[in-house]
């Protein structure tokens, strides 16, 4: 579809894990073959699968995910199809799939469906069709049409209903945990407001102050909030309240 163009800005230059980053295969259910990158931590309190925005790829964030390990957070990063070093071409039903393999191939530990921009959106999916322990989800929209309204006016009619994380976040049970740059420049930070207040409690919203959209990680308030969730995320299957 000429959509799945404008929206999918593969990267296939993938470089070698650096240390401390482990490589996978995982075949998804209808066989083609994604590459992942594991990160682990010593004494992990939890798991996060993460699905990366739209463009790039896996290595594009490694740098933030060996800070997450180093906060006690295992990391599974995995490349959408058609991006870096995985098979296929990307579609909204494809990356769907992708991120349910990815889940089904992670471990044992609580799983936290996490991702950035486009990937929130895949990670809320995720969190609908699996029995995640939290969803983290940063920079990303209510829906994909949103986005495309803000930068296009009439034209996003033609987006139609893809990406709908709206529709989708209000029947999480799990808890939801949504960072946002409030200088955003490519998902305006009033999406992220919306799409925090249509889940349910408990929930934690993180304005990040000065960020714009490609820039967000470069907060350790945002790095310690993430690593802060997935522990209590881990407590909170034990039974305790969350205390945010």
């Amino acid at each position: 579809m000429w959509l799945d163009r404008l929206v999918f800005l593969p990267d296939t230059t993938i470089p070698h894990p650096p240390p401390g980053v482990e490589e996978r295969w995982i075949t998804t259910r209808d066989h083609v073959r994604i590459h992942a990158w594991y990160v682990p931590a010593r004494d992990a309190r939890a798991t996060l699968v993460w699905s990366h925005g739209n463009a790039g790829n896996i290595a594009g964030r490694v740098d933030v995910a060996l800070a997450l390990a180093a906060r006690g957070v295992d990391v599974l990063a995995y490349d959408y199809r058609g991006y870096g070093r995985s098979e296929g071409r990307p579609s909204e039903a494809g990356v769907y799939v992708d991120a349910e393999a990815a889940y089904d191939s992670a471990g044992a530990l609580p799983i936290v469906c996490f991702g950035e921009s486009l990937g929130g959106a895949v990670s809320i999916h995720l969190a609908s069709v699996r029995p995640c322990a939290g969803v983290a989800v940063v920079s990303t929209w209510t829906t994909l049409r949103d986005v495309a309204r803000s930068h296009y006016g009439p034209l996003a009619a033609l987006v139609g209903d893809r990406f709908d994380s709206l529709a989708r976040i209000g029947t999480l049970s799990v808890p939801v945990f949504v960072a946002h740059g409030d200088r955003d420049e490519v998902v305006p930070f009033a999406l992220g407001e919306r799409l925090f207040a249509a889940a349910r409690e408990p929930k934690r919203f993180l304005r990040i102050a000065g960020a714009r959209h490609n820039d967000v990680f470069a907060s350790s308030q945002l790095l310690d909030a993430i690593a802060e969730f997935a522990g209590q995320v881990r407590a909170h299957l034990c039974g305790r309240e969350i205390s945010w």
